[in-house]
């Protein structure tokens, strides 16, 4: 009885353990300050929020480069980059992936924006979509509308990938009739 009950205590602290490791990050709410970052590009360019004052901004987490969910995400915003850039947007991803892998991505997929790398996670974090596993860390797949002011004027925590980007053009459409 006692082995049972030592068994079933210690996957209830497994499960714990997982559950806290799992946990979502502080939550960044529409029309509060987006975070601040300073993050590499594929090129080694260096981008900054700040960078972006005074057009909006698309900033996508995404898991791993290369991976087919991430793959269809990042074709599907650069199929659709021209609408939108007419809509005034620059784009953005973010992942946790190394320079060297977003340039290979980059290149693969002739994605016509930065995929900035954020290794440490801290951008992830501060926007509350870091997956920490205690070995490994993954960007969930988020997306931002940052407005030109810096506000967070949408998020999407829930992304399909396959049309994503349209439902982005669909929110700063929306967005920037209301301006």
């Amino acid at each position: 009885m006692k082995l049972i009950l030592g068994g079933v205590a210690g996957l209830l602290l497994v499960a714990s353990a997982v559950l806290w490791m799992l946990r979502p990050g502080a939550q960044r709410p529409e029309g509060s300050a987006a975070p601040e970052f300073e993050l590499a590009d594929q090129n080694g360019r260096i981008h900054r929020l700040g960078d972006y004052a005074g057009r909006w901004l698309v900033l996508y987490f995404y898991p791993r480069d290369d991976t087919p969910g991430c793959a269809r995400e990042a074709c599907r915003f650069r199929d659709d980059i021209g609408l939108l850039g007419d809509l005034g947007a620059a784009v953005a991803g973010v992942s946790v992936d190394d320079t060297e892998s977003h340039a290979d991505f980059a290149r693969k997929y002739t994605l016509p924006f930065p995929l900035l790398s954020d290794p440490g996670g801290k951008a992830a974090a501060a926007y509350g979509s870091l997956l920490n596993l205690g070995v490994a860390r993954f960007a969930r797949r988020h997306t931002f509308i940052i407005a030109p002011d810096g506000r967070i004027a949408a998020r999407f925590d829930k992304v399909d990938p396959a049309r994503h980007a349209q439902e982005v053009a669909g929110a700063l459409r929306s967005l920037r009739a209301g301006q």
